[in-house]
């Protein structure tokens, strides 16, 4: 990253149907080679999905409950000392969080074949927010990796 660089994140502004800014980064990481009205109807499409099997929950509550599930705690990082490359347990920041946790879920969502990507959003994010799926597997995974590694902790400096 070069020194002069300047977050975009100011400019970001929230989607058009929830204007919020969470929905438009999801919409943003989802969409492919620039086409962002394809990537929006599919989450709209999965909201949708969710909305029905979810009754009396409000859309921005469903998939920010769902992030929220996501977003890892600690996560690992290789520290070299001496000769020897540690897996050094270490605390996550909220924005690394929140990409991390988004990060995951397309990555999840794209995983799966076999369906529109709308629908195969709308098991992701339908699992994440009951705390399953294969995202919050990846968190639990990381999170496990922390523990074990919890004895090298002393070498996060």
């Amino acid at each position: 990253m070069p020194r002069s660089y300047k977050s975009t994140e100011v400019f970001l502004q929230g989607d058009p149907r929830y204007n919020s800014k969470l929905a438009s980064k999801i919409i943003n990481k989802l969409m492919l080679q620039g086409k962002k009205s394809t990537a929006q109807r599919a989450f709209y499409e999965a909201i949708d999905i969710v909305l029905k099997k979810v009754e009396n929950a409000d859309p921005v509550d469903v998939f920010t409950k769902a992030i929220e599930n996501i977003k890892p705690r600690v996560e690992v990082r290789s520290k070299r000392v001496g000769g020897a490359t540690y897996q050094v347990p270490k605390e996550v920041n909220k924005r690394r969080q929140q990409s991390l946790a988004i990060r995951w879920l397309i990555d999840a969502t794209r995983a799966k074949r076999g369906k529109p990507i709308g629908k195969r959003l709308s098991e992701e994010l339908f699992d994440a927010y009951n705390n399953q799926g294969a995202a919050v597997t990846k968190k639990d995974n990381v999170h496990k990796m922390a523990e074990a590694n919890s004895a090298y902790s002393h070498f996060a400096w």
